[in-house]
């Protein structure tokens, strides 16, 4: 079997032709320094942070890492479609002369909302529904409180403040990207980044 494996490694070393390799030229900017020349390449910019990874000191960061990206990942869709109605809302309200039609229409949008997201929005945790408050923050610059009371008044932004305060939640929860959320911001820049 050696035999055979020999004369067929010979045959092939003798068929095999080596290929002429060129240099491949590809023009790049340069600086001169001191009688040297230096290429001079753009590189993408790159964002480094602690990684919550398996090499962590802490089994418990990695898994609050990992629920904290999954979390993001299920509701940030939905903030960004939150802002992006809101605005559109906001701009149609901005038309709309009289009180009377603008609560009508804020109904409407209210019953067409029900109708599309509700069940998705039963379906998140307590945890998803803190983190999608505070994504809508991020993302419009404003409480759920603040919202709820320009679109449906302060005494049902009041009552449903009571409720999230019962689950141990806040409507007026504050997105703060460089202290409490900060693992959030980075799930989200990873989730904008089409990182997972």
């Amino acid at each position: 079997m050696k035999k055979y494996l020999n004369i067929l490694l010979i045959l092939v070393a003798t068929c095999v032709k080596a290929q002429d390799v060129q240099p491949i030229s590809l023009p790049v900017k340069a600086i001169v320094f001191e009688n040297d020349t230096f290429p001079l390449i753009d590189l993408p910019e790159v964002q480094v942070w602690a990684y919550w990874g398996k090499a962590s000191a802490s089994s418990k960061a990695f898994e609050q890492w990992t629920r904290t990206k999954y979390n993001v990942k299920k509701v940030y869709p939905y903030a960004i479609l939150a802002s992006a109605l809101l605005k559109e809302m906001d701009n149609k309200l901005a038309q709309i002369p009289d009180e009377k039609s603008r609560k009508k229409f804020i109904k409407q949008c209210e019953k067409e909302l029900r109708a599309k997201f509700e069940e998705d929005l039963k379906n998140l945790s307590v945890t998803q529904g803190r983190i999608l408050m505070k994504l809508i923050y991020r993302e419009t610059g404003k409480t759920t409180f603040q919202i709820v009371k320009e679109m449906r008044g302060g005494f049902e932004a009041a009552m449903w403040q009571a409720l999230a305060y019962i689950f141990g939640n806040s409507m007026k929860v504050q997105y703060d990207p460089t202290g409490e959320d900060y693992m959030v911001e980075k799930a989200v820049q990873l989730v904008e980044k089409g990182y997972f």
